[in-house]
């Protein structure tokens, strides 16, 4: 897991969150090690135990009264035991007026204080995702993702096999492109995987025997997105007569991304296919599935019922 700088962080955040630096140079300032925020809560009363260090400490309406509640040896010894956290930063919520002995304390330690007029509970609602975001375990691939019917389609498979003219084709037929050739792919939870493209590449596309094209001005804003969550790979190969592929779609295949299991549907390439139809169908297939009517797996539940009378009477008959 990386870390991120405060500088990052005030130029990010600064604006949206309504931070004011009280204390401190962000530039010399220890960075944030974790995606998490706490409060000090007890550990301003002297229970350290699992005591979390490297993240923002923040302290709301609840802390800083009692801190005012404290003579000035109780004081000097909360203190300390707050900053003995190896914090990145205090950040004072409600635009509360910050007691002198904690600004001394950190100025001492070089220690960052930073106050913001939101609520602590907004302020927690609103950093948090953006750290998550940050701090969530990354990935780059070769590849083209695309928004098909609001399915994110990552479509894989070698280099010239069509991948970037498939997605210029559902372009053309109004779905949404997200990245092109490099796709930046991050887990956010458990097993969600989110897909963006290069912020250089502004959803550039390389196409052979054309050079590079833009597809937000040949063809408008409604033609792309900033990020998608991939719910579907589609992987390209070419047709091989020697390699059995899937007919039934009873047996799904799935492949790995970041330790997430995710839906993968081979299609294997000869001259004449429509795979842009085809990355359609996969598309509106998966919908389906989603809203528990699988196509297949009903079709062989028609089926064996149709044979039942038949197998029952082979049963029974004893000639």
């Amino acid at each position: 897991m990386g870390t991120l700088s405060l500088e990052q962080f005030m130029a990010d955040k600064a604006g949206a969150l309504d931070l004011e630096l009280l204390v401190g140079d962000v530039a010399s300032s220890q960075p944030i090690e974790a995606p998490s925020i706490s409060s000090p809560g007890l550990i301003l009363t002297g229970f350290n135990d699992r005591a979390p260090s490297g993240r923002l400490q923040v302290l709301g309406e609840t802390e800083v009264a009692f801190l005012r509640s404290l003579d000035q040896a109780g004081l000097d010894d909360a203190l300390d035991r707050l900053f003995a956290l190896e914090m990145p930063a205090v950040v004072v919520t409600k635009a509360l007026e910050v007691p002198a002995a904690l600004l001394d304390g950190a100025r001492e330690r070089n220690i960052l204080v930073l106050r913001t007029s939101l609520k602590t509970g907004d302020f927690y609602r609103r950093l948090q995702p953006y750290l998550e975001g940050v701090f969530a375990p990354t990935t780059t691939m070769h590849g083209s993702m695309a928004d098909v019917y609001g399915v994110g389609l990552l479509i894989v498979g070698r280099s010239g096999i069509g991948k970037s003219e498939c997605v210029l084709d559902l372009v053309e037929r109004g779905h949404r492109l997200v990245a092109d050739d490099l796709v930046f792919v991050s887990k956010r939870g458990n097993d969600v995987l989110i897909a963006r493209g290069h912020e250089l590449q502004r959803h550039h596309m390389e196409i052979r025997g054309i050079g590079i094209i833009d597809i937000s001005a040949l063809f408008g804003v409604r033609a792309i997105r900033q990020q998608k969550r991939i719910e579907v790979v589609v992987r390209l190969v070419d047709w091989n007569d020697r390699e059995t592929y899937e007919r039934t779609g009873l047996e799904a295949e799935e492949v790995d991304i970041l330790g997430v299991q995710m839906p993968q549907v081979t299609v294997p390439l000869n001259p004449g296919k429509n795979i842009t139809v085809i990355s359609e169908v996969i598309a509106m297939n998966h919908l389906l599935k989603y809203s528990g009517v699988h196509s297949a797996a009903r079709f062989n539940e028609s089926l064996q019922a149709a044979m039942r009378p038949v197998r029952d009477y082979l049963e029974e008959d004893y000639e």
